[in-house]
This record gives C-alpha cells, structure tokens and sequence, in this order.
C-alpha cells in the first residue's frame, strides 16, 4: 500500500496491515482489484458517536449526513474488491424514537445500506438473519413495542425483535482466483459445539453426510446459533485498561464468512476495524489481514488482538477459545 498522509499510525507485517486513520484515505492507498474479501461492521448511522473527528461516520446528526461520508467508502471498494468477490458486512434496522423523530418506528437502514452498493453497481448476493432473544433486547432497550405490559394496554404498539443480519454484496465480473473447498465440501463446523450436526462424519458410498449437514446449516438463511456474547469484547473487556468497542460482531459471524468466501491466503479488509474482531479471526485462519481504525484507543487494542490471532494461526477452531 502506498504511503497516506492522513495515516496517523501504523502495523505492518508480513500477516496483515494496520493503519490508525481515516478509511477513505486508506482504500485509496490501495490498489485496484487487490481485496479478496471484505468483512466489517459499519457505524449504524447516528446511533453511537465512536469520536469527536469530522472523518468519523459515526459523528453525525442524521443518517443522511451519514450516507453522504460512506458513499465514499463504498466507491473505493468498488475499486479495490476483486471481481466476483464479497463484501459482506453486518448491520441492523434501526428504530425511530419519539425524541429523535417524533414518532416510533422502525427506518429501513439495512435497505439503504444495500441501495448505497448497489448503486456503485455491486450486486445483492445473499443475506442472512441473526436471530436476537427480544427478551434481552427489551430488557437493554427498554423498548415500547417489546414490552410485555404494552399487550393489555394497547397491542397495536407491539411489534417482533428487530434481528442483525449480515448482508452479502458481489462486486461484478468474474472471479479470478475461485474459493474451492476440499472435494467432500464443507467438513469443519463453526458454531457452537452443542449444536453441531450429528449425522456421521465419515464418508460413506462417497459421500459426505456430515459435510451436507454443515452446509444446510450455514445455508439457512437465519443463524439460530448466534452466540451474542462470543465476540473479542468478552475476552479483552477482562482487562480495565483494553478499550471496549460498543457493536463487536460475533466471532463465529466473521470465522463464516471467512470460511465461506475466501481462500487461505487471501487478503481481507476492514475499513472499521474497531478492537480488531474480523483481523482476529481473518489471521488466525491463515488470511492476510489490512485494517483502518480511526479511534487510537481502538487501534491499539486491534493491533494487540491480531498479534494474539497469530498465536493460534493453524490451530483450527481451538484459537477461538484463546484470550487476548
């Protein structure tokens, strides 16, 4: 990557590259058709302000101010994404409040985020629906339409959980370097151990049962075995001086998408690289691995939680049970 003004701090190795900046400047430090993969989770409009900086998505008043600065983002991976390849990133319909917006309800962030890629001629590929317990969230959110109250005071407020999702975009053309597999297909499950297909694990008449159950699980099209708490938040937070990152996306999430849409070896991108998750399991399944973050704080702890995604590099599923 070239060098960039505007990068304030920097990692680099030979496994991945860490850049503490603004992640506009740092996809155009990179060449085209370079990114096999791209795997993040973006600011969620106005919802939470990570800093104070005027490249920061996040420091806004309006999900149209919004749109305006990630407009940017999505015309530089439409440059650095290789053809055929994926972004696929993780986000949420967001709700409407009556101190915000005069009224309750829900706005259809997913779908604008979609419409944004579409717009720099991505194709919508997939996406899937993370399921979340509407308990927990009512109990977070203190939210109107999931209480349980609300059914004997007027039923006509109540409304489901709103679910996560992550959203897969293909960048257009042909894929030069084709993700392959080994030839009895997906053999290695990622998720959590009680759930884990039974059906047998050898092969039998040539075929793979096993392998066809994994991926009739990682097919449905809504993961029912979403930990929320399986994220690197749960390992670091144990130490008062790591920084906490406020959405870390769920590490069996990112090891799938990894596993699903990339070779080893390839590179993959973040450009929100927050305390370093999707670099954290990218290099610890043999990816290289290029991030930006543009809070120090975050950028610190990011570059500790991928030397220690190192530490496990080969090790298979057990690096996930490690702590940074």
């Amino acid at each position: 990557m070239a060098a960039n003004a505007s990068v304030i701090d920097q990692k680099v190795t030979d496994e991945y590259a860490l850049y503490h900046g603004d992640c506009i400047q740092v996809a155009r430090g990179m060449p085209a058709d370079s990114i096999h993969l791209s795997v993040f989770s973006p600011p969620f409009g106005s919802l939470y302000s990570y800093t104070d900086a005027l490249q920061d998505m996040s420091n806004v008043r309006t999900d149209d101010e919004f749109f305006v600065g990630f407009d940017f983002l999505v015309a530089e991976l439409a440059r650095v994404m290789m053809p055929g390849r994926i972004v696929a990133f993780h986000c949420m319909n967001l709700p409407n409040t009556i101190e915000r917006d005069g009224f309750i309800g829900i706005r259809d962030f997913r779908g604008d985020l979609i419409r944004q890629f579409q717009k720099h001629g991505f194709i919508f590929h997939s996406e899937v629906v993370i399921w979340k317990d509407p308990l927990i969230a009512a109990t977070r959110t203190h939210a109107l339409g999931l209480a349980h109250k609300q059914i004997v005071t007027d039923s006509s407020l109540c409304r489901v959980g709103i679910p996560d999702y992550l959203i897969a975009m293909r960048k257009p053309g042909k894929n030069p370097e084709a993700v392959t597999h080994q030839p009895s297909g997906f053999n290695r499950w990622i998720g959590p151990a009680e759930r884990e297909p039974k059906a047998e694990k050898k092969k039998e008449a040539g075929k793979n049962k096993y392998s066809h159950e994994v991926w009739q699980r990682y097919a449905s099209p809504v993961w029912f075995d979403i930990d929320p708490s399986d994220t690197l938040q749960r390992k670091s937070a144990r130490e008062e001086d790591d920084a906490r990152h406020i959405c870390p996306l769920q590490l069996t999430v990112i090891r799938r998408a990894i596993e699903l849409w990339s070779n080893p070896g390839d590179t993959v991108f973040s450009p929100f690289a927050g305390i370093g998750s999707e670099g954290f399991v990218a290099v610890g399944e043999g990816r290289r691995f290029v991030g930006a973050e543009l809070k120090e704080t975050y950028y610190r702890q990011a570059a500790a939680n991928l030397e220690a995604g190192l530490k496990f590099k080969d090790q298979g599923t057990m690096f996930e049970e490690a702590q940074p």
